[in-house]
């Protein structure tokens, strides 16, 4: 009896430290775009009026979780007066074994993305990062998004819109992790 006991008392406790210990989340980095900042002219666009480097931030990540097997990005503005926001960057099928993505990625004639990384087509109307040109008048929010997928392609080419790149993001998503920008002119 006192060993059928103990070996409950190890067990409760196993169970205990297990359901304890924090499970790792997934984490996503700006040096160029930090959560709760405002952009750099750097991220801003450099037409529709403005004047920015139109670069991509520099972005990494850790901690995706166990059976990731590829990533997506997007960057998103909520706050676009379109009635359904607008899409400034999207890129996915980015090689699970990729953690980072340098500044200026995201442009047209890059080599800076993993191999088999495709971008999609931006509310720009090209596969490139465009920055942000809010109108002016109030802080528009800047929404950049990093999903981890339970699959290694999206079975979408460069054509594929913010929004279908974003329906099969989410259709496939394991985790996701977020850094919220703001900007004004």
């Amino acid at each position: 009896m006192k060993t059928v006991v103990h070996t409950m008392i190890r067990s409760a406790a196993l169970l205990f430290v297990i359901t304890a210990t924090p499970s790792l989340a997934l984490e996503l980095k700006s040096a160029d775009m930090p959560d709760g900042g405002t952009l750099k002219l750097e991220q801003v666009a450099n037409s529709f009026g403005c004047k920015g480097g139109n670069l991509s931030p520099s972005i990494t990540w850790s901690d995706a979780p166990e059976g990731t097997k590829s990533f997506a990005i997007n960057l998103y503005d909520p706050d676009a007066p379109t009635g359904s926001g607008w899409w400034h960057w999207t890129v996915f099928d980015i090689p699970a074994s990729v953690h980072s993505l340098p500044k200026g990625a995201g442009a047209a004639d890059t080599d800076s993305l993993p191999k088999g990384a495709i971008q999609g087509r931006t509310d720009f109307g090209y596969a490139a990062y465009g920055g942000a040109c809010p109108p002016a008048g109030s802080a528009h929010r800047y929404v950049l998004t990093l999903t981890a997928l339970k699959i290694e392609r999206l079975g979408l080419d460069s054509n594929a819109s913010g929004a279908l790149v974003g329906f099969m993001t989410k259709a496939n998503a394991l985790a996701t992790a977020s850094i919220t920008a703001t900007y004004q002119q």
